[in-house]
């Protein structure tokens, strides 16, 4: 009797270790991992900032966050006329670096298209992770140790979500505002593709941003949605950006294109100037919809569409949106890869990859990848410098 009963329990556990093993390969599949080692720094809110708001047409305040729990918060706040060059530093608090630049506020919208023969490198989705994203681009010889620019006439392609989902929003904000600043006195361009992470907190959608940011709106006497509405500089800049773009060739999207777009009669640049007027507005179904809706869904929208991994399209469904705007193919995120990888004949390349976060560990461990294209050759970049052909 002891023996059936062992043999019946037994035959249970091994079931049951043969389901968890299957289900943490399905999770590992999708993407699932556990994180530990959560460092206290990321609720550091000693200099902590900067945060610009417009006060009127001329003057911007100018705030950083001071104290800590224990002591009590205040604000170190100056006024600046907006035609100053605006000396300022942004802490990264967990190796206790500092990001470096001027504060500007002329935002212009960038062109839809360029053409040249200089190299492309892409990342999407480092979703707040600074120093991942700092690291990525010095081994990838984008930047110097320094923080300063160092990729001559190159783009750096950064496609959506570059926020949420982490403590170091403001950190990596600033370090692209830098960037941009940097790369275009050398001849070279720092492209922020809005993803529908942007779009969200442009919205006041922020429920996938970290706690820390609902604290730092408090401290500095707001709401969250103020950090980055129509009277911030962060705002401003962040409205200027485009949805898609085309770079020598290749189009750079956050979702992606839906087939219905063969049905828009509009040009890259008349698709980013109607999605910017409504960068304030949340994609909610508007009644008797016109075509031009399509832009602005949250499901098939440009900054939000999943189909490439999603739905059943056909190779001519994939191309006929290429070659409308005479693109050899598309580089989009959003939906997570095992790595960067091609689909449809090399047509559409997926490169949002799961990157290590700043203030934990993850098990699985964690690795980031990019894109680099340099004139038709294209490859898979890794955090430590190396490259491999797609």
């Amino acid at each position: 009797m002891k023996r059936r009963i062992f043999r019946y329990l037994k035959h249970v556990f091994s079931t049951l270790l043969v389901l968890i093993l299957i289900a943490i390969s399905i999770g590992l599949y999708h993407g699932a991992s556990a994180s530990y080692g959560h460092n206290e720094k990321r609720l550091a809110f000693h200099n902590e900032g900067p945060y610009a708001f417009y006060k009127n047409d001329s003057i911007i305040s100018v705030n950083y966050l001071k104290g800590t729990k224990e002591t009590g918060f205040y604000l170190d706040q100056k006024e600046h006329h907006i035609k100053e060059s605006i000396p300022a530093s942004c802490l990264f608090p967990l190796d206790s670096t500092y990001i470096k630049f001027n504060l500007k506020t002329n935002f212009i919208s960038p062109p839809s298209t360029y053409n040249d023969d200089n190299k492309v490198l892409a990342i999407s989705d480092i979703e707040s992770g600074y120093k991942t994203f700092r690291d990525f681009l010095i081994k990838n010889q984008v930047i110097d140790q320094q923080l300063n620019w160092k990729f001559g006439k190159g783009h750096l392609v950064l496609v959506g979500d570059f926020m949420d989902r982490g403590f170091s929003t403001t950190q990596v904000l600033w370090f692209i505002y830098k960037l941009e600043q940097e790369a275009k006195a050398t001849g070279g361009h720092v492209h922020f593709i809005i993803g529908n992470h942007e779009l969200k907190n442009m919205y006041g959608d922020y429920q996938a941003a970290s706690l820390k940011y609902t604290f730092v709106a408090s401290i500095l006497g707001k709401s969250q949605a103020n950090l980055y509405d129509q009277n911030s500089v962060l705002g401003r800049w962040l409205a200027s950006k485009n949805v898609i773009e085309s770079i020598n060739g290749n189009l750079f999207a956050h979702g992606g294109l839906h087939p219905d777009i063969m049905k828009i009669d509009m040009t890259l640049d008349e698709i980013n100037s109607f999605v910017r007027s409504s960068y304030y507005k949340a994609p909610y179904p508007k009644p008797n919809e016109d075509e031009n809706q399509l832009l602005l869904s949250s499901k098939d929208g440009i900054c939000w569409y999943r189909g490439y991994f999603k739905e059943d399209l056909t190779q001519e469904e994939v191309e006929k949106p290429l070659a409308k705007f005479k693109a050899n193919a598309i580089i989009v995120g959003h939906t997570l890869q095992s790595k960067v990888k091609s689909h449809y004949k090399g047509k559409v390349i997926g490169i949002d990859v799961m990157h290590p976060k700043d203030y934990h560990k993850n098990w699985p461990r964690k690795t980031s990848e990019g894109l680099l294209i340099h004139k038709e050759d294209y490859f898979r970049i890794f955090s430590d410098g190396k490259k491999k052909p797609l």
